[in-house]
């Protein structure tokens, strides 16, 4: 019965890593990363007219002067329109004059691939472009009234060349009816940190920041008319065709937003069902992927209507889908010779914790930290992150603050180890005499259970403590397989030797002979040095408890660890590194109490 409870155990782990292997395939290509192959820009879904209100739809800007068609190149769509350069120390693009748009920007700290000569992460890009994905702030007129606001043809004036931290920039456009427009533009500089960053390799040689990525947004109307005009302002982003994702169950990537103080998670596949409406006051809203976000936070004082929505548009290879999550807030009035305005922020950039944290906190931006999926378990997964960034800002390496962890946990769980090897050492004391019960009673199970029940009853064994060991490691594996899958903290970030990414599986293959041989193994035999660390002390660790009586059992538990190397192979290699050292640790810990065991209690007397 003890044998079968430990198959069931270890039977249940091997099931769930298995399931989760082939659902969450590890680490995707870095295109996982990018934005979706190349799609035809066209209109774009209005945003949601406030409740009670007639509001004209914010129609898509009419097509740039050839931008109705692909254009040939990021490039040649970036040309079509006069620019203001965005240059702070985290962000680097530019704002389009045509439209006022958002729509050219880059990640100053993040490259594409481990390469240092790659490419910086590339967010935004304009209508027209490849992988258009930008933001837009804008007003909309009441329905019927033949007053002019500005939309996406509208040029408009700047007042400097570029948009700095120091500087901020401002845009301006008069309508010609008494009404003078302003969009004024402020990037958050960013905190630089005490400690180097020792992931990434863009930023491998900077210190470590937070912050950055906010670009705060305000409207202004000026009204020197002879009558009060309301007007209604809005926000959106919008991304054109459907992103690869990384991993739809393991990881949330697409419309992404916080309503009410709940977050709201909708998967692209399922905006093309229905849109999908929410108000709220406070909260934020956006597309996320894998590692970046592009979220608007309107004014958290402010009530707004959300939406999420999906609309198709006409290109020369067929419709291509488009995305677009936008907010407006009710109808603001600008007096005669009145002014009025409102402010709205954008982010764009990584999701770093401590950056999502501290807009949370200090920006009042509603559980903006929640962009991050956690997942269920988020109450393990956020606390084991703090844990191992903490450890890493101690030790400047995240798999020795990995290492150090899993010290950690086997000295928080020693009470429960502990009882589980004493039992492990007495089922080992006791094994001859299960055989002779085995033997004496194989033809007669009722009595067979009796006398096993007795003789744990007299050695004080309890068979069932011996799968806790294993048991107890499922939530903390599973939680800190997602902290390395999902944060950008582990992204790039190396360890020592051939392991250059801790979020990536261990580059090297014994079928190769790691390396000294010029093929690439499959994907299945791709078992590296770690995952055959893992393998042997799982191994030892088996050799340090009893045998199971039944042969066909012996030979089962003889291949798990085989089984299980296969398995973790394609795992990141910072798990694999925790769950080698969990077993070394714990071979430590059950061959110290197991052989004070052995040496403090005698055998039990033999059962007739």
């Amino acid at each position: 019965m003890e044998q079968r409870n430990l198959v069931l155990a270890i039977a249940l782990s091997l099931a769930i890593l298995i399931g989760f292997q082939l659902l969450f395939p590890g680490k995707q290509p870095e295109v996982a990363d990018q934005q979706a192959p190349a799609q035809t820009a066209g209109t774009v879904a209005a945003p949601v007219a406030p409740s009670g209100a007639v509001a004209a739809v914010p129609g898509a800007p009419p097509p740039l002067p050839g931008a109705g068609e692909m254009a040939a190149s990021r490039a040649e769509a970036i040309s079509r329109s006069a620019r203001v350069a965005i240059d702070s120390p985290r962000l680097r693009g530019s704002i389009s004059l045509t439209g006022g748009r958002i729509d050219d920007l880059w990640l100053r700290d993040y490259c594409e691939t481990q390469d240092p000569n790659s490419e910086q992460v590339l967010l935004l890009s304009p209508p027209g472009a490849p992988n258009a994905y930008y933001a837009e702030f804008g007003l909309i007129g009441d329905a019927g009234a033949a007053l002019a606001v500005p939309n996406g043809d509208t040029v408009w004036k700047a007042d400097g060349a570029s948009l700095t931290p120091a500087r901020p920039l401002t845009l301006s456009w008069d309508n010609g009816q008494g009404l003078k427009f302003s969009r004024i533009y402020k990037v958050d500089a960013g905190v630089e940190l005490a400690e180097t960053i020792r992931g990434d390799v863009c930023a491998s040689s900077q210190k470590r920041k937070t912050g950055g990525y906010l670009i705060t947004v305000t409207q202004r109307i000026e009204n020197s008319g002879d009558t009060a005009v309301s007007l209604y302002p809005y926000g959106l982003v919008s991304r054109t065709g459907t992103p690869v994702v990384a991993g739809s169950y393991i990881l949330h990537e697409g419309p992404i937003g916080v309503f009410g103080g709940t977050l709201k998670e909708v998967a692209y596949k399922d905006l093309l069902k229905a849109p999908v409406e929410a108000k709220s006051t406070g909260g934020w809203l956006g597309i996320t992927d894998k590692y970046w976000l592009v979220a608007l936070a309107p004014d958290q004082a402010q009530a707004f209507d959300g939406g999420f929505r999906h609309s198709t548009v006409p290109g020369p290879a067929g419709a291509t889908d488009k995305y677009q999550v936008d907010f407006r807030h009710a109808a603001v009035t600008v007096p005669r010779g009145g002014i009025a305005e409102v402010t709205d922020d954008l982010f764009a950039g990584a999701k770093e914790v401590a950056t999502l944290e501290n807009y949370r906190d200090g920006h009042g931006i509603v559980r903006f930290d929640l962009a991050v999926d956690w997942g269920w378990f988020f109450f393990l997964t956020k606390p084991i992150f703090l844990a191992i960034d903490a450890l890493y800002r101690a030790t400047g390496n995240f798999g020795i603050a990995i290492i150090i962890f899993t010290m950690f946990m086997r000295l928080l769980f020693f009470p429960l180890a502990n009882r589980s090897f004493k039992s492990f050492a007495g089922m080992r004391r006791i094994q001859p005499e299960m055989l002779k019960i085995r033997e004496a009673y194989k033809d007669d199970k009722e009595r067979l259970t009796k006398e096993t029940m007795e003789l744990y009853k007299k050695a004080g064994v309890n068979p069932l403590s011996g799968c806790l060991p294993i048991l107890m490691q499922i939530p903390v594996f599973f939680s800190l397989y997602k902290t390395l899958y999902v944060t950008i903290e582990m992204r790039h970030a190396p360890f020592y030797g051939w392991i250059h990414d801790l979020s990536a599986p261990d580059p090297t293959s014994l079928f190769n002979l790691f390396g000294l041989i010029p093929w690439t193994p499959p994907l299945f035999l791709a078992v590296g040095i770690w995952p055959l660390l893992m393998g042997v002390s799982m191994f030892l660790q088996q050799k340090l408890n009893p045998a199971p009586p039944d042969p066909v059992q012996a030979r089962m538990f003889m291949f798990l660890p085989v089984i299980f190397t296969f398995v973790l192979a394609n795992f990141p290699a910072g798990l694999v590194i925790y769950w080698t050292t969990n077993n070394v640790l714990s071979m430590a810990q059950q061959w110290f109490i197991m052989r004070r065991a052995d040496a403090a209690k005698p055998l039990v007397p033999k059962t007739g």
